[in-house]
């Protein structure tokens, strides 16, 4: 139900900032379709001029995307980050190593606070995204196990109670699960990283439910160190490959490149 309107604001005003609230705390999440306009009204109690009013507020600012046959949700952060600027992001190398620094702070402070902030919902949803992770990891199947990296990662946003580095994470996350950063699964097709990253993973999960803030931070920031070390290993070598590969025909310019079939990478 829409909260009591707020003084000099119109009901679409109103229905639209209790939407954006939702959104702004992580209730509605990026890309989830809502429910149909009848039963939205009946939900919010106001009418469906109402309802359709502020849904229009909310997609000119870019909140709330139509769609045929209703509306998703777009995150706060997303459309601006992801827009112009994820096409740079996406051909610079060097962005890698900026986010993962990034990363490792700001992974540090959520693990943190959500040590701290935690409730009994939010625990919840930790153990449900960590039991994710172990069947996964027990399957070998890369692309589970790094989505359920990424969505441990987030529900400890959620954790943190913390709507700006929920949202300013979330937006990250997003362009993460769509390889702008790096190719996840690379991660995972190593046995022996697997094995390191699921007992990192578990290392913050249990710091975190065991109330231990300084615990936490340490475990999620020794994470993304041993995560931004491995990525440059994994540069590296695919680097050398390269060139081994290059001066085995010539660099494609040489005679040789004629007469000697070049070799499978693998």
């Amino acid at each position: 139900m829409v909260k009591d309107a707020i003084k000099g604001s119109s009901a679409g005003e109103s229905t639209a900032r209790h939407i954006e609230d939702l959104i702004l705390e992580g209730s509605l999440r990026p890309g989830e379709p809502l429910l149909p306009e009848r039963e939205m009204a009946l939900r919010l109690n106001v009418s469906r001029p109402t309802l359709r009013q502020g849904m229009k507020m909310l997609e000119e600012k870019g909140l709330l995307l139509a769609e045929p046959g209703g509306a998703r949700v777009v995150a706060p952060l997303a459309t601006s980050i992801t827009d112009p600027l994820i096409d740079l992001l996406s051909t610079r190398d060097d962005v890698v190593e900026d986010y993962l620094e990034l990363r490792r702070t700001l992974e540090g402070m959520a693990a943190t606070l959500a040590a701290t902030r935690a409730n009994d919902v939010d625990r919840a949803m930790l153990e449900r995204c960590m039991d994710r992770i172990d069947a996964a990891h027990e399957k070998a199947d890369p692309h589970d196990e790094a989505d359920g990296d990424v969505d441990l990662h987030v529900a400890i946003y959620e954790a943190s109670h913390n709507v700006v580095l929920l949202q300013v994470m979330r937006a990250l996350s997003g362009m993460l699960r769509r390889g702008v950063f790096h190719n996840r699964e690379k991660l995972y097709a190593r046995s022996e990283v697997r094995e390191v990253l699921l007992a990192q993973h578990r290392a913050i999960f249990e710091a975190v439910m065991g109330r231990d803030p300084d615990a936490a931070g340490r475990a999620a920031e020794d994470h993304m160190t041993y995560t931004r070390r491995v990525l440059n290993e994994i540069a590296a070598a695919e680097a050398r490959l390269e060139i081994s590969l290059r001066r085995i025909d010539g660099g494609n310019l040489s005679s040789r490149a004629r007469t000697k079939p070049m070799p499978e990478a693998g």
